[in-house]
Protein backbone atom coordinates (compact mmCIF):
# COMPACT_ATOMS: atom_id res chain seq x y z
CA UNK A 1 0.00 0.00 0.00
CA UNK A 2 2.94 2.74 0.87
CA UNK A 3 3.99 2.13 -3.20
CA UNK A 4 0.72 3.67 -4.05
CA UNK A 5 0.61 6.92 -2.64
CA UNK A 6 2.24 8.95 0.23
CA UNK A 7 3.19 6.95 2.93
CA UNK A 8 2.65 10.12 5.67
CA UNK A 9 -0.88 10.32 5.01
CA UNK A 10 -1.21 6.31 6.12
CA UNK A 11 0.80 7.17 9.14
CA UNK A 12 -1.56 10.31 10.26
CA UNK A 13 -4.64 8.14 9.12
CA UNK A 14 -3.50 5.33 11.28
CA UNK A 15 -3.20 7.95 13.72
CA UNK A 16 -7.27 8.99 13.61
CA UNK A 17 -7.47 5.00 13.75
CA UNK A 18 -5.89 4.89 17.04
CA UNK A 19 -6.93 7.64 18.46
CA UNK A 20 -11.02 6.55 18.07
CA UNK A 21 -9.65 2.85 19.65
CA UNK A 22 -8.98 4.95 22.08
CA UNK A 23 -12.09 7.09 22.51
CA UNK A 24 -14.42 3.90 22.48
CA UNK A 25 -12.42 2.74 25.48
CA UNK A 26 -12.76 5.88 26.97
CA UNK A 27 -16.62 5.63 26.28
CA UNK A 28 -16.65 1.85 27.45
CA UNK A 29 -15.05 2.70 30.73
CA UNK A 30 -16.86 4.81 31.28
CA UNK A 31 -20.38 3.23 30.69
CA UNK A 32 -19.11 -0.26 32.44
CA UNK A 33 -19.60 -2.64 29.67
CA UNK A 34 -18.66 -6.26 29.62
CA UNK A 35 -16.45 -7.50 26.86
CA UNK A 36 -18.58 -8.98 24.87
CA UNK A 37 -20.79 -6.26 24.15
CA UNK A 38 -17.55 -3.66 24.49
CA UNK A 39 -16.53 -5.64 21.10
CA UNK A 40 -19.99 -5.32 19.89
CA UNK A 41 -19.97 -1.66 20.02
CA UNK A 42 -16.76 -1.51 18.70
CA UNK A 43 -18.05 -2.95 15.55
CA UNK A 44 -20.77 -0.36 15.40
CA UNK A 45 -18.25 3.00 16.18
CA UNK A 46 -15.47 1.80 14.05
CA UNK A 47 -18.01 1.85 11.19
CA UNK A 48 -19.44 5.30 12.24
CA UNK A 49 -18.61 8.45 9.52
CA UNK A 50 -18.71 11.40 11.88
CA UNK A 51 -20.84 13.53 10.97
CA UNK A 52 -21.94 15.86 13.86
CA UNK A 53 -19.94 17.88 16.60
CA UNK A 54 -21.12 16.94 19.84
CA UNK A 55 -20.04 17.93 23.07
CA UNK A 56 -21.72 15.30 24.65
CA UNK A 57 -20.04 12.03 23.26
CA UNK A 58 -20.97 9.81 26.23
CA UNK A 59 -24.57 10.72 25.48
CA UNK A 60 -24.23 10.54 21.79
CA UNK A 61 -23.08 7.34 22.17
CA UNK A 62 -25.71 5.91 24.39
CA UNK A 63 -28.68 7.01 22.46
CA UNK A 64 -27.19 6.29 18.84
CA UNK A 65 -26.32 2.50 20.02
CA UNK A 66 -29.79 2.09 21.17
CA UNK A 67 -32.31 4.09 19.04
CA UNK A 68 -30.79 3.28 15.93
CA UNK A 69 -29.56 0.09 13.91
CA UNK A 70 -28.14 1.90 10.85
CA UNK A 71 -24.57 2.07 10.56
CA UNK A 72 -22.39 4.93 7.76
CA UNK A 73 -18.62 3.59 7.30
CA UNK A 74 -15.94 5.90 8.84
CA UNK A 75 -14.62 5.26 5.19
CA UNK A 76 -17.27 5.45 2.72
CA UNK A 77 -15.23 3.96 -0.60
CA UNK A 78 -17.15 6.02 -3.12
CA UNK A 79 -17.49 9.74 -0.70
CA UNK A 80 -13.65 9.30 -0.61
CA UNK A 81 -13.31 9.04 -4.61
CA UNK A 82 -15.61 12.05 -5.35
CA UNK A 83 -13.70 14.15 -6.68
CA UNK A 84 -15.50 17.01 -4.47
CA UNK A 85 -15.14 15.14 -1.03
CA UNK A 86 -12.54 16.64 1.28
CA UNK A 87 -10.59 13.66 2.93
CA UNK A 88 -9.81 15.77 5.62
CA UNK A 89 -13.14 16.79 6.65
CA UNK A 90 -14.09 13.19 6.62
CA UNK A 91 -11.04 12.07 9.36
CA UNK A 92 -11.80 13.56 12.34
CA UNK A 93 -11.11 12.42 16.10
CA UNK A 94 -12.28 13.46 19.57
CA UNK A 95 -10.94 15.97 21.61
CA UNK A 96 -11.52 14.13 25.15
CA UNK A 97 -10.37 17.79 26.63
CA UNK A 98 -13.02 19.67 24.88
CA UNK A 99 -15.57 17.52 24.03
CA UNK A 100 -15.76 18.64 20.78
CA UNK A 101 -14.25 16.89 16.97
CA UNK A 102 -11.16 18.14 15.80
CA UNK A 103 -10.17 17.73 11.85
CA UNK A 104 -6.16 15.84 12.20
CA UNK A 105 -5.41 16.85 8.38
CA UNK A 106 -6.77 20.25 8.39
CA UNK A 107 -3.36 21.36 7.84
CA UNK A 108 -3.10 19.31 4.34
CA UNK A 109 -2.74 21.25 0.68
CA UNK A 110 -5.40 20.99 -2.29
CA UNK A 111 -2.59 19.32 -3.95
CA UNK A 112 -1.94 16.40 -0.69
CA UNK A 113 -5.54 16.25 -0.82
CA UNK A 114 -5.55 15.15 -4.65
CA UNK A 115 -2.56 12.73 -4.03
CA UNK A 116 -5.04 10.88 -1.07
CA UNK A 117 -7.67 10.65 -3.94
CA UNK A 118 -5.73 9.36 -6.09
CA UNK A 119 -3.84 6.71 -3.89
CA UNK A 120 -7.61 5.39 -3.27
CA UNK A 121 -8.28 5.22 -7.08
CA UNK A 122 -5.28 3.35 -7.67
CA UNK A 123 -6.21 0.56 -4.75
CA UNK A 124 -9.46 0.69 -6.71
CA UNK A 125 -8.21 0.18 -10.36
CA UNK A 126 -5.92 -2.62 -8.80
CA UNK A 127 -9.16 -4.22 -6.94
CA UNK A 128 -11.44 -4.44 -10.26
CA UNK A 129 -8.68 -5.47 -12.08
CA UNK A 130 -8.28 -8.66 -10.01
CA UNK A 131 -11.68 -9.25 -10.20
CA UNK A 132 -11.85 -9.41 -13.79
CA UNK A 133 -8.88 -11.63 -14.09
CA UNK A 134 -10.15 -13.89 -11.55
CA UNK A 135 -6.75 -13.36 -9.05
CA UNK A 136 -6.39 -12.60 -5.47
CA UNK A 137 -5.60 -9.28 -4.45
CA UNK A 138 -2.89 -9.54 -1.30
CA UNK A 139 -2.65 -6.78 0.87
CA UNK A 140 0.95 -6.81 2.28
CA UNK A 141 1.39 -5.62 6.40
CA UNK A 142 3.82 -2.88 7.18
CA UNK A 143 4.99 -1.26 10.20
CA UNK A 144 2.61 -0.78 13.20
CA UNK A 145 2.31 3.02 12.82
CA UNK A 146 1.33 2.35 9.01
CA UNK A 147 -0.61 -0.52 9.66
CA UNK A 148 -4.24 0.50 10.89
CA UNK A 149 -4.60 2.79 7.76
CA UNK A 150 -3.60 -0.46 5.59
CA UNK A 151 -5.97 -2.70 7.52
CA UNK A 152 -8.67 -0.08 6.95
CA UNK A 153 -8.45 0.67 3.62
CA UNK A 154 -8.54 -3.42 2.50
CA UNK A 155 -11.08 -3.96 4.87
CA UNK A 156 -13.00 -1.00 2.86
CA UNK A 157 -12.15 -3.13 -0.48
CA UNK A 158 -13.00 -6.08 1.24
CA UNK A 159 -16.32 -4.88 1.75
CA UNK A 160 -17.05 -3.99 -1.94
CA UNK A 161 -15.35 -6.58 -3.94
CA UNK A 162 -15.38 -9.89 -1.46
CA UNK A 163 -19.46 -10.29 -1.62
CA UNK A 164 -19.47 -13.71 -4.17
CA UNK A 165 -16.02 -15.01 -3.07
CA UNK A 166 -12.73 -13.56 -1.95
CA UNK A 167 -10.81 -11.57 -3.63
CA UNK A 168 -8.88 -8.97 -1.49
CA UNK A 169 -6.70 -10.31 1.43
CA UNK A 170 -5.45 -8.49 4.69
CA UNK A 171 -2.63 -9.50 6.04
CA UNK A 172 -2.19 -10.33 9.96
CA UNK A 173 1.52 -10.34 11.65
CA UNK A 174 1.07 -12.26 14.45
CA UNK A 175 4.03 -11.50 16.21
CA UNK A 176 1.93 -8.38 17.41
CA UNK A 177 0.01 -8.81 20.72
CA UNK A 178 -2.88 -7.58 19.45
CA UNK A 179 -3.18 -9.91 15.92
CA UNK A 180 -6.16 -12.47 17.24
CA UNK A 181 -8.05 -9.16 18.72
CA UNK A 182 -7.86 -8.07 14.83
CA UNK A 183 -8.66 -11.26 13.19
CA UNK A 184 -11.01 -11.80 14.93
CA UNK A 185 -12.65 -8.48 14.64
CA UNK A 186 -12.53 -8.59 11.10
CA UNK A 187 -13.98 -12.20 10.89
CA UNK A 188 -16.98 -10.69 12.93
CA UNK A 189 -17.42 -8.22 10.94
CA UNK A 190 -17.23 -10.04 7.96
CA UNK A 191 -20.55 -12.54 9.18
CA UNK A 192 -22.46 -9.12 10.09
CA UNK A 193 -22.65 -7.84 6.65
CA UNK A 194 -22.34 -11.01 4.85
CA UNK A 195 -18.66 -10.73 2.90
CA UNK A 196 -16.10 -13.45 2.25
CA UNK A 197 -12.84 -13.01 4.73
CA UNK A 198 -9.62 -13.18 3.45
CA UNK A 199 -6.57 -13.79 5.25
CA UNK A 200 -2.66 -14.03 5.00
CA UNK A 201 -1.08 -15.16 8.31
CA UNK A 202 2.82 -14.19 8.73
CA UNK A 203 5.00 -13.91 11.78
CA UNK A 204 6.12 -10.41 10.75
CA UNK A 205 9.24 -9.40 9.62
CA UNK A 206 9.93 -5.98 11.54
CA UNK A 207 10.61 -6.85 15.04
CA UNK A 208 14.16 -4.76 15.59
CA UNK A 209 12.30 -2.02 14.13
CA UNK A 210 9.33 -1.67 15.86
CA UNK A 211 10.73 -2.13 19.02
CA UNK A 212 13.72 0.14 18.80
CA UNK A 213 11.08 2.91 17.95
CA UNK A 214 8.74 2.07 20.96
CA UNK A 215 11.63 2.26 23.20
CA UNK A 216 12.97 5.38 21.73
CA UNK A 217 9.30 6.85 21.65
CA UNK A 218 8.46 5.65 25.30
CA UNK A 219 5.25 3.50 24.12
CA UNK A 220 4.51 -0.11 24.77
CA UNK A 221 6.10 -2.62 23.01
CA UNK A 222 3.35 -4.25 20.61
CA UNK A 223 5.85 -7.34 19.81
CA UNK A 224 5.05 -10.42 21.57
CA UNK A 225 7.87 -11.41 23.97
CA UNK A 226 9.72 -14.13 22.40
CA UNK A 227 9.30 -16.76 19.30
CA UNK A 228 7.15 -19.59 21.37
CA UNK A 229 4.60 -16.49 22.37
CA UNK A 230 4.42 -15.63 18.28
CA UNK A 231 4.49 -19.31 17.47
CA UNK A 232 1.26 -19.54 20.07
CA UNK A 233 -0.32 -16.13 18.74
CA UNK A 234 0.07 -17.90 14.97
CA UNK A 235 -1.76 -21.31 15.90
CA UNK A 236 -4.24 -19.37 17.56
CA UNK A 237 -5.22 -17.05 15.01
CA UNK A 238 -4.86 -19.76 12.16
CA UNK A 239 -7.27 -22.10 14.14
CA UNK A 240 -9.93 -19.52 14.64
CA UNK A 241 -10.22 -18.87 10.71
CA UNK A 242 -9.98 -22.70 10.33
CA UNK A 243 -13.00 -22.96 11.96
CA UNK A 244 -15.11 -19.87 10.51
CA UNK A 245 -14.25 -21.88 7.27
CA UNK A 246 -15.69 -25.45 8.75
CA UNK A 247 -18.41 -23.67 9.65
CA UNK A 248 -19.32 -21.23 7.11
CA UNK A 249 -17.40 -22.16 4.30
CA UNK A 250 -16.98 -18.35 3.62
CA UNK A 251 -13.58 -17.65 4.52
CA UNK A 252 -9.92 -18.19 2.99
CA UNK A 253 -6.33 -18.52 4.51
CA UNK A 254 -3.43 -18.39 3.54
CA UNK A 255 -0.44 -19.80 5.61
CA UNK A 256 2.37 -18.45 4.81
CA UNK A 257 5.01 -19.68 6.37
CA UNK A 258 8.59 -21.63 6.40
CA UNK A 259 7.59 -23.46 9.85
CA UNK A 260 7.55 -27.14 9.39
CA UNK A 261 5.48 -27.30 12.80
CA UNK A 262 3.04 -24.91 11.45
CA UNK A 263 2.55 -26.61 8.62
CA UNK A 264 1.77 -29.91 10.69
CA UNK A 265 -0.72 -28.02 12.71
CA UNK A 266 -2.37 -27.09 9.96
CA UNK A 267 -2.82 -30.31 8.11
CA UNK A 268 -3.87 -31.81 11.37
CA UNK A 269 -6.62 -29.23 12.24
CA UNK A 270 -7.90 -29.22 8.41
CA UNK A 271 -8.17 -33.30 9.11
CA UNK A 272 -10.17 -33.15 12.74
CA UNK A 273 -12.50 -30.79 10.53
CA UNK A 274 -12.80 -32.40 7.23
CA UNK A 275 -11.24 -29.59 4.84
CA UNK A 276 -10.27 -30.61 1.72
CA UNK A 277 -7.16 -29.48 -0.09
CA UNK A 278 -9.65 -29.68 -3.55
CA UNK A 279 -12.04 -27.06 -1.57
CA UNK A 280 -9.18 -24.46 -2.18
CA UNK A 281 -10.09 -22.71 1.27
CA UNK A 282 -6.30 -23.28 2.63
CA UNK A 283 -3.57 -22.03 0.66
CA UNK A 284 0.46 -22.12 1.89
CA UNK A 285 2.76 -19.85 1.12
CA UNK A 286 6.95 -19.48 1.05
CA UNK A 287 9.33 -17.78 -0.65
CA UNK A 288 11.25 -19.10 -4.08
CA UNK A 289 13.99 -21.07 -3.57
CA UNK A 290 13.26 -21.61 0.55
CA UNK A 291 11.56 -24.34 1.82
CA UNK A 292 11.09 -26.56 -0.72
CA UNK A 293 10.99 -29.45 0.98
CA UNK A 294 8.02 -28.17 2.31
CA UNK A 295 6.33 -26.57 -0.79
CA UNK A 296 7.07 -29.47 -3.18
CA UNK A 297 5.23 -32.40 -0.95
CA UNK A 298 2.33 -30.10 -0.31
CA UNK A 299 1.74 -29.77 -4.02
CA UNK A 300 2.01 -33.50 -4.67
CA UNK A 301 -0.43 -34.13 -1.89
CA UNK A 302 -3.14 -31.61 -3.65
CA UNK A 303 -2.68 -28.21 -1.67
CA UNK A 304 -2.63 -25.01 -3.35
CA UNK A 305 1.15 -23.14 -2.86
CA UNK A 306 2.60 -20.68 -3.84
CA UNK A 307 5.94 -19.30 -4.36
CA UNK A 308 6.61 -15.75 -3.49
CA UNK A 309 8.91 -14.14 -5.79
CA UNK A 310 10.61 -10.44 -4.89
CA UNK A 311 11.14 -8.86 -8.00
CA UNK A 312 12.38 -5.31 -9.62
CA UNK A 313 15.96 -3.38 -10.00
CA UNK A 314 18.67 -4.92 -8.18
CA UNK A 315 19.74 -2.03 -5.95
CA UNK A 316 16.21 -2.44 -4.25
CA UNK A 317 15.78 -6.01 -4.46
CA UNK A 318 18.89 -6.79 -2.39
CA UNK A 319 18.51 -4.60 0.62
CA UNK A 320 15.07 -5.68 0.92
CA UNK A 321 16.45 -9.59 1.09
CA UNK A 322 19.07 -8.30 3.16
CA UNK A 323 16.76 -6.81 5.49
CA UNK A 324 14.46 -10.24 5.28
CA UNK A 325 17.40 -12.32 6.14
CA UNK A 326 17.84 -9.66 9.13
CA UNK A 327 14.66 -9.80 10.41
CA UNK A 328 13.84 -13.51 10.02
CA UNK A 329 17.11 -14.94 11.46
CA UNK A 330 15.22 -18.15 12.39
CA UNK A 331 15.04 -19.14 8.07
CA UNK A 332 19.24 -19.38 8.36
CA UNK A 333 18.76 -22.87 10.14
CA UNK A 334 16.06 -24.10 8.13
CA UNK A 335 18.52 -23.00 5.23
CA UNK A 336 21.58 -25.15 7.10
CA UNK A 337 18.81 -28.23 6.76
CA UNK A 338 17.45 -27.68 3.63
CA UNK A 339 21.22 -27.99 2.44
CA UNK A 340 21.61 -31.60 4.23
CA UNK A 341 18.77 -32.14 2.61
CA UNK A 342 19.40 -31.70 -0.87
CA UNK A 343 23.44 -32.79 -0.53
CA UNK A 344 21.35 -35.93 0.75
CA UNK A 345 19.46 -36.17 -2.75
CA UNK A 346 22.71 -35.19 -4.70
CA UNK A 347 24.40 -38.52 -3.03
CA UNK A 348 21.29 -40.84 -4.08
CA UNK A 349 20.51 -39.76 -7.49
CA UNK A 350 24.29 -40.60 -7.84
CA UNK A 351 24.60 -43.53 -6.67
CA UNK A 352 21.33 -44.20 -8.12
CA UNK A 353 23.10 -43.45 -11.64
CA UNK A 354 20.30 -40.73 -12.23
CA UNK A 355 22.62 -38.27 -12.89
CA UNK A 356 23.39 -38.19 -16.95
CA UNK A 357 26.52 -36.32 -17.70
CA UNK A 358 26.79 -35.45 -21.54
CA UNK A 359 29.62 -34.17 -23.28
CA UNK A 360 29.38 -30.70 -24.57
CA UNK A 361 30.29 -29.81 -27.98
Amino acid sequence: MTALGRPQFLLQFSEVLVKWRRFFNFLAAQQGKSQMTVLEQKLELEQLKLFLVVPLFSFFFFIFSRLTSRTIDLLDWNSLINDTTKISNLLMVPNLQTGHLEPLLNIFTEEEERQMKRMLQRVDILAKHAVENGVRLMVDAEQTYFQPAISRLTLEMQRKFNREKPVIFNTYQCYLKEAYDNVTLDVELSRREGWYFGAKLVRGAYMYQERARAKEIGYEDPINPDYEATNRMYHKCLEYVLEEIEHSRKANVMVATHNEDTVKFTLDKMNEMGLSPTENKVYFGQLLGMCDQISFPLGQAGFPVYKYVPYGPVNEVIPYLSRRAQENRGFMKGSQRERSLLWKELKRRLLAGQIIYKPVY
